[in-house]
């Protein structure tokens, strides 16, 4: 789960009155009672969970509770924005180490992905315009890009090539919604271009190849999807309907592989692929969405976010021992490094403007 993504979905959380998450407005319930100890992480989690089992959340909070948050500091919720990453980056790792189809893994991962985001959800309704059945199309088709991706090439191919999108994004946005291009824009997408054209050099055998451009394709539609993400109609619903439908989408579209492999999945695999719905995809979520609400920038929660793409092929190698190639890595360095550049030039730019 790529962080920016996440962050295009749910960083509304703390700058809107009316939050689209009913998890996020439990969390926002308890901030408002003056939650602020480092204990109090685990209430707050506890209020989420009560919610995802229907029951109330407007129990005050104990005296103790109280007196406490008037004495200790409060746990920094950029812990829980690290604790989000860390679960996306073991996608890669639990990926490659089933041994169904990527069609076969996807169907369980987004059958379970589905189930658990619309639990967290479901009081927001599942509404569908023209712009999020769009989304739900783009969003099945990156998630299904990037397995089969990252079953084909390495996991480092495919995260590093799938976090391309802001590239694309550099150039898209002034096109559809009329910004401005800027030459650190075109400097940023120059040198992430050449960041992605290493990932084609060297000694690559044909899956390699193809799995980088279906990698490549992923970050495409990933582009597309923040775009339609930013249309005024995508914010008439709920912003995780996209997700919702899309993982369905993915559902219907695997379901042929899917239900054949039901005969001869393994425990581990079916293990694997439940960790990927529910934990990488639905935990994660839930993870983040209580740091946004805490408060947490959109600039600080994107950069900590960049640890996925970090950790991913760290995880597969030291698990499984694949080794990305020496190019592979230069070219990611390279891709991130912009990116990030990019990002917090960006923001101090608007500093400067805000404080003119």
């Amino acid at each position: 789960m790529c962080t920016s993504f996440v962050l295009c979905v749910f960083a509304p959380l703390r700058e809107t009155s009316h939050c689209p998450l009913n998890v996020a407005a439990a969390i926002d319930d308890v901030s408002r009672k003056g939650a602020k100890t480092q204990s109090l992480f685990w209430s707050d989690l506890g209020v989420i969970f009560s919610e995802l089992c229907g029951e109330a959340s407007e129990a005050p909070l104990s005296d103790n509770q109280s007196n406490q948050s008037d004495i200790h500091p409060a746990y920094s919720p950029l812990l829980l924005v690290l604790g989000a990453a860390v679960l996306w980056s073991t996608g890669g790792l639990f990926i490659k180490a089933t041994t169904i189809s990527g069609l076969e893994l996807s169907f369980g991962r987004s059958l379970l992905a589905a189930i658990t985001v619309a639990i967290f959800t479901r009081r927001e309704g599942f509404r569908l315009n023209r712009v999020t059945l769009l989304a739900s199309v783009l969003y099945a088709a990156l998630l299904i890009l990037f397995v089969l991706a990252t079953k084909r090439t390495t996991a480092a191919n495919a995260i590093f090539l799938q976090y391309t999108a802001p590239v694309y994004l550099l150039v898209l946005e002034p096109l559809l919604y009329k910004e401005k291009f800027r030459l650190r824009d075109l400097l940023t997408v120059a040198v992430c271009i050449v960041g992605m054209s290493l990932f084609f050099v060297g000694r690559l055998r044909p899956e390699d190849v193809s799995g980088n451009l279906l990698a490549l394709g992923s970050g495409l539609c990933f582009a597309f999807y923040f775009l339609l993400l930013r249309h005024s109609s995508a914010r008439d619903v709920n912003r995780a309907s996209s997700v919702i439908y899309g993982n369905i989408l993915v559902v219907l579209v695997a379901a042929p592989a899917g239900l054949a492999a039901l005969n001869h999945i393994s425990a581990i695999d079916a293990a694997s692929v439940a960790y990927l719905g529910i934990v990488q995809i639905g935990f994660a979520y839930l993870l983040f969405t209580l740091a946004m609400a805490r408060g947490v920038r959109s600039l600080d929660a994107g950069i900590i976010g960049y640890i996925e793409p970090v950790l991913n092929p760290i995880w597969v190698f030291l698990f499984l021992g694949e080794r990305p190639s020496g190019w592979a890595i230069i070219g990611g360095a390279i891709i991130i490094t912009s990116v990030i550049f990019h990002m917090l030039i960006e923001a101090k730019a608007k500093s400067g403007v805000a404080q003119a």
